[in-house]
């Protein structure tokens, strides 16, 4: 990350790696089959592993780099996953080494120039960069507009402004290649309501309103969430859109 940025999960690769939803198989799985070749894909940002494993079920190897020794701590294993602490203008690979680059919900925290820089340097001819990021929680009729006045109007504020970025797909984002189109996809979880709450625990917006006194209001959406719930440990469904870019570089 670049200096001037904090990490907000610096100190949450425990819950961020327990809450936090996998993306489905089926999104490593495309991103294998566009790639020139399966010899070595690139995870950058991370974090806990969880999409640098996916992609280690389809390439032969996978380097996952973060800059977050607590994200790193907590890195999920795979005998094909290798992981460093190194940041997305600094890439720790060879040249001309990697058929695929991988950013999943980590491209708005990157100085993006130098980015794409190290990226045409790591990259095979060919090769394909992907920024992945997921949209806003949709959940069922009777939760969710209590949880979109929480998320825009009471934690809201305390997002950082690289947030919208994510809401908005990384469409702003400037992307300087051939970009491909690739069929939607979503994120869908069976979650009861500790596990929801929980994730909503690793946001950073969330981590901000605590450190700013707003325990309280995070507590009224709980006690809320909770009532219209039910029982907590009925799952019910959650779905969040995947939203893909696609480069060859």
């Amino acid at each position: 990350m670049p200096g001037d940025v904090h990490n907000w999960f610096e100190q949450g690769g425990g819950a961020y790696a327990r809450y936090r939803p996998n993306y489905p198989d089926a999104l490593a799985r495309l991103l294998a089959q566009v790639s020139p070749d399966t010899r070595m894909a690139l995870d950058v940002g991370c974090g806990n592993g969880q999409f640098s494993c996916q992609l280690g079920n389809h390439f032969d190897a996978v380097v996952g780099l973060d800059p977050s020794a607590d994200q790193l701590a907590h890195a999920v294993s795979h005998e094909r996953v290798q992981y460093r602490a190194a940041s997305a203008e600094n890439l720790d690979v060879a040249d001309h080494s990697i058929s695929l680059v991988t950013a999943a919900q980590a491209a708005h925290w990157f100085d993006l120039p130098r980015f794409y820089e190290e990226v045409r340097r790591v990259c095979v001819a060919g090769a394909k960069l992907s920024l992945i990021s997921y949209g806003v929680a949709q959940l069922e009729a009777g939760l969710n507009e209590r949880f979109l006045a929480f998320y825009k109007d009471e934690v809201g504020p305390y997002w950082p402004p690289e947030r919208k970025l994510v809401d908005g797909g990384y469409a702003e984002l400037a992307f300087p290649f051939r970009e491909l189109l690739v069929p939607r996809q979503n994120l869908q979880r069976e979650w009861d309501a500790h596990a929801f709450l929980g994730y909503v625990s690793t946001w950073s917006a969330t981590q901000r309103a605590r450190v700013a006194g707003k325990e309280e209001m995070l507590a009224a959406f709980s006690r809320d969430l909770l009532a219209s719930w039910g029982d907590p440990n009925r799952p019910r469904t959650i779905i969040w859109p995947i939203n893909i870019r696609l480069g060859e570089v």
